[in-house]
């Protein structure tokens, strides 16, 4: 294409629901030294996008005029000068790894430092490309980069139905380790189970520790991945055997999470853009994502798929509602 252009991008300009994001046409300029013209073909949704368009993540909006998004499967388009490793036509993911006020995805094309971007593996198409990357990636790197879970390790995944707690099931049986899957709701109980949980703990019914003490014949856990955070984080440590870990990866509950004080163990709070901003963290991500997709183990589980960037706010609307089990994906 070659010079600046135009694309149509969902931006918001002010804090707030669903309700604020818009569908507006923008200036795309031609990609320069060290990026890369992407055409979008799906976008993949994730929490930290609402906490970020409402004003709660950890960093803030590029108010007015803000983009979104961090995960998206599509084609390069065109290559700016000093990029070697990818080529028109070549199917690629966004690598979750820029700030998405500025980088977005959420838009028709994009233009991406050539670091930003991952190879898609052949054979998989854009959808399943849009749900793979950042729950795979966060499920691997958190628990077994940081957690440091091994084949017969048994791990305790709360939220469970969600992206990253479904690819954390699967991560966990790739490896040979034990997922315990937890989730509030009896309705999401049988698709977890569906998906190969061995065991699945409804927490509105159960106590979560006195589950994990009678599967692991009163052993523990080796590791607890959590998504939500918050003061019941420390009961979580009476889930784990002694020296184990507790990996705290998301803020679902937004107080102030509190330590467990079952000691001797480890607190981890994982943040995945550590491991993705090198070169050999994406590199160790793609290798296991990349393989798993290919033999068919780490198989993206899609709640729905919406279809346009106009649709965007029905998509936000339902993540939020935390009716799903999976992924949602919205087709450009």
């Amino acid at each position: 294409m070659g010079n600046d252009t135009k694309t149509t991008a969902v931006l918001f300009h002010e804090l707030g629901g669903p309700e604020v994001l818009s569908v507006e046409e923008i200036a795309l300029p031609a990609p320069g030294p060290g990026e890369l013209r992407m055409r979008v073909e799906a976008i993949g949704l994730n929490r930290a996008e609402a906490l970020f368009r409402s004003g709660a993540y950890y960093y803030p909006a590029t108010l007015p005029g803000s983009r979104l998004g961090y995960e998206a499967a599509g084609v390069v388009e065109e290559v700016g000068e000093g990029v070697t490793a990818y080529a028109p036509g070549d199917p690629v993911m966004a690598a979750a790894n820029f700030d998405f006020g500025v980088h977005g995805v959420y838009a028709e094309r994009v233009v991406l430092r050539e670091e930003y971007v991952v190879p898609r593996p052949a054979g998989v198409d854009a959808v399943a490309g849009a749900a793979a990357w950042l729950a795979y990636s966060t499920a691997y790197g958190g628990m077994v980069e940081a957690g440091g879970l091994r084949p017969g390790g048994h791990v305790v995944i709360t939220g469970a139905s969600s992206g990253v707690g479904t690819a954390a099931i699967q991560t966990a049986l790739r490896i040979g380790a034990v997922p315990i899957a937890a989730t509030r709701e009896r309705a999401k109980r049988d698709r977890l189970l569906e998906l190969g949980a061995p065991h699945v703990v409804v927490t509105d019914e159960e106590d979560l520790v006195a589950a994990v003490r009678r599967i692991t014949a009163d052993r523990g856990a080796d590791v607890v991945f959590d998504a939500v955070g918050g003061p019941g984080f420390a009961r979580l440590g009476g889930a784990l055997r002694p020296e184990g870990t507790a990996v705290l990866y998301g803020w679902l509950d937004r107080r102030p999470a509190e330590v467990p004080m079952q000691w001797p163990l480890t607190v981890r709070g994982y943040a995945n853009g550590a491991v993705v901003r090198t070169a050999e963290g994406r590199a160790r991500m793609a290798g296991f994502i990349g393989s798993g997709l290919r033999d068919g183990s780490l198989a993206p589980v899609v709640a729905e798929t919406f279809e346009g960037l106009g649709s965007m706010a029905d998509a936000h609307r339902l993540m939020e509602s935390n009716a799903h089990t999976g992924k949602i994906v919205v087709r450009v």
